[in-house]
């Protein structure tokens, strides 16, 4: 990864560690106030958020500094480690959350302030709505997994808040109608709706880090952008090149290519060269850090 990315990618986590750590307070504070599950959760989530941020801040400096000796093989594994560090902490949290939602529907519910917590609610959905552009925006010409998932939280965040606002809006209506004693149902409610609609992020991002721990193949989209430049390199060329292995692992992406010297009795090294440098001209524009091994078959 260049000098500029990797500045670019600091720059990105800190501002978030800076934003999480306003949302975590003002959560938590407004939230023990209030007597709200949801303020409450999205203060714990953005602490969380916070917590995490400065890992993948720590991680991302870690993985830039020169440490052959200890990482022959490169740091890029702890991206996807850090990432699903990341899922299960966020599970962990919907799932509780969830499990006090639906035994304060059982306690008979919870009273709070309306008016106050849509305020919250409103507030809440510009900042983070902010946070999520300005991340997405200044990540768009480089791609890092790290970033990926700091958007993915800012994105949950949001859409967070933007439900937490509504829900709060439909209690206070609630309570200006007949139905008025039901309202102390509404914050567990929204609750119960938010953590089963947001369990599947933490899952996705769990699937897609294991996914490289276990160095199984990337995705179709990153396959057939590789295919392409294999065979295109494969025309380009003198020798029959194959790709027989192919994975992403946190920003390198790592292939294995077959050169196929059936028809010749030798293979200088200089058309090996040649073919390493056809293949990585055909890659260039993919956003990764490429590691190509290229073994002599026969």
């Amino acid at each position: 990864m260049c000098a500029q990315v990797s500045k670019i990618e600091n720059q990105v986590l800190t501002f978030s560690a800076l934003l999480a750590s306003i949302f975590a307070i003002g959560g938590l504070v407004f939230g023990l106030m209030f007597g709200s599950l949801v303020i409450l959760f999205d203060g714990v989530y953005s602490t969380v958020s916070l917590l995490l941020t400065i890992l993948s801040l720590v991680v991302s400096k870690f993985i830039q500094s020169p440490s052959k000796r200890h990482f022959p093989f490169g740091k890029a594994i702890l991206e996807p480690i850090v990432i699903t560090v990341k899922a299960i902490v966020i599970l962990v949290v919907v799932i509780v959350s969830l499990h006090s939602a639906v035994t304060s529907l059982f306690t008979g519910g919870r009273e709070m302030d309306t008016s106050v917590a849509t305020l919250f609610g409103v507030l809440n959905v510009l900042g983070c709505g902010y946070a999520w552009w300005y991340i997405a925006h200044r990540s768009k010409r480089f791609t890092s997994d790290l970033i990926a998932a700091e958007s993915m939280q800012w994105q949950m965040d949001t859409l967070l808040s933007i439900a937490i606002t509504v829900g709060f809006i439909i209690a206070w209506v609630i309570t200006q109608s007949p139905l008025a004693k039901y309202a102390v149902y509404a914050d567990p409610l929204m609750m119960c709706a938010i953590s089963v609609y947001f369990i599947k992020v933490p899952i996705d991002m769990l699937k897609e880090a294991l996914r490289e721990l276990l160095m199984m193949a990337p995705s179709k989209e990153i396959h057939s952008q590789v295919t392409a430049g294999i065979n295109k390199a494969d025309k380009l060329g003198n020798q029959r090149i194959k790709l027989v292995g192919l994975t992403k692992v946190g920003r390198e992406l790592r292939l294995v290519v077959d050169i196929n010297t059936q028809n010749a009795h030798s293979i200088s090294i200089h058309d090996i060269e040649k073919t390493r440098k056809s293949i990585t001209s055909q890659l260039s524009t993919m956003p990764f850090d490429l590691h190509l091994n290229l073994n002599i078959a026969r």
